[in-house]
C-alpha cells in the first residue's frame, strides 16, 4: 500500500463565537473582543473557502464560552477519529455536537474517562502523531489515542510540553516534512530525530500556522514568519486572529480539518 499523500483537507469543520467568548478560558490577558472576534473568524473560514476548503459550520454555544476552538474535541486520522474528552472540564460538553457534525464523515471513537487530550496537542506528520503531554493532555489520553492510530498504521510519540497551553501552540507543520518551532518554546530533538525539518521562528504566533497543502495561513503577529515562508515558495495569506491569541488559541485551534480518503492534512 502506497503511503498517504499530504494536501489540503476537502472539509473543515468551524464553530461560530459565542457571545460568551469573552469568559473563555485564557492567561492574564485583556478580555477579548467579541464583534472583532467574530470579523477576524469570518476572514479566517473566508481564507478556507479561498483554498478550496468546503466549510461545515455549527452555531455558537452560549454555554461554552471557548467552543470556537474546536480541533480541540477530536482527532482526525482519515476516515477514522477520536472524539477527544478535553482537559479541562468545563469544555468538555462541547463534544457531542462535533460527534454529530463528523457522525456523516468519520468513523469517530469517543476517548474513555480518566483519559483527557486536547486536538490541540496532536501534530501529525506522515505516520507520526506527536503527542504534547500538557496541562490538557496526559499519556492516558495519548495511549487512547494510539489504540486508535494503530488500525491505521501510524504511531504516536510523547513530547513534553514544559510552556504554553499546547503542543502545537509552538510548533506546527508548514508541509509534509518540515515543521516551525517558535525558539526555545519546545526541544526539537523529538522532530529533528523523526527526520523532519525544523525552521526555528522568534515570534510567539509564528509558532502556529495552519498548511494547506502549498498555501500556509500565517497570523498576523508573525509577520517575520510570514517572510521566511513565503521565501521557501509557499503561498502565504496572512489572518489576523488577535482576538484569538487573547483566549490563547490560533490558527488551526478555529477548525477541525478532515482528508480525502488516503490523504493526510495538518
Amino acid at each position: 500500500m502506497s503511503a498517504p499523500i499530504f494536501e489540503a483537507p476537502i472539509h473543515a469543520l468551524v464553530r461560530g463565537v459565542p457571545d460568551a467568548y469573552v469568559h473563555c478560558l485564557r492567561p492574564e490577558s485583556a478580555a477579548p473582543d467579541v464583534a472583532l472576534a467574530r470579523e477576524q473568524h469570518a476572514r479566517y473560514v473566508a481564507a478556507l473557502v479561498d483554498a478550496g476548503v468546503e466549510v461545515v459550520r455549527l452555531d455558537a454555544d452560549e454555554a461554552h464560552p471557548d467552543c470556537c476552538f474546536v480541533e480541540d474535541t477530536a482527532v482526525i486520522l482519515g476516515g477514522r477519529g477520536l472524539l477527544t474528552r478535553p482537559g479541562a472540564p468545563s469544555r468538555r460538553g462541547e463534544c457531542p455536537a462535533i460527534a454529530a457534525a463528523l457522525a456523516a464523515r468519520c468513523d469517530l471513537q469517543a476517548m474513555r474517562e480518566p483519559a483527557v487530550l486536547d486536538g490541540g496537542d496532536v501534530l501529525r506528520a506522515g505516520s507520526l502523531l506527536f503527542v504534547g503531554l500538557s496541562g490538557r493532555t496526559d499519556e492516558a489520553g495519548a495511549r487512547e489515542l494510539a489504540g486508535v492510530a494503530a488500525r491505521d498504521g501510524l504511531e504516536v510519540r510523547t513530547v513534553p510540553v514544559v510552556g504554553g497551553l499546547h503542543l502545537k501552540s509552538a510548533v506546527t507543520l508548514v508541509d509534509a516534512g518540515t515543521l516551525v518551532l517558535h525558539a526555545g518554546a519546545l526541544d526539537a530533538a523529538p522532530f529533528l530525530a523523526a527526520g523532519l525539518d525544523v525552521l526555528r521562528v522568534d515570534e510567539p504566533a509564528g509558532g502556529n500556522v495552519l498548511a494547506l497543502g502549498r498555501r500556509v495561513l500565517v497570523s498576523a503577529a508573525a509577520p517575520a514568519t510570514g517572510r521566511l515562508l513565503a521565501a521557501r515558495g509557499l503561498d502565504v495569506v496572512t489572518v489576523d486572529v488577535s482576538e484569538f491569541h487573547k483566549g490563547d488559541g490560533a490558527l488551526t485551534c478555529l477548525s477541525l480539518r478532515v482528508p480525502a480518503a488516503g490523504r493526510w492534512c495538518a
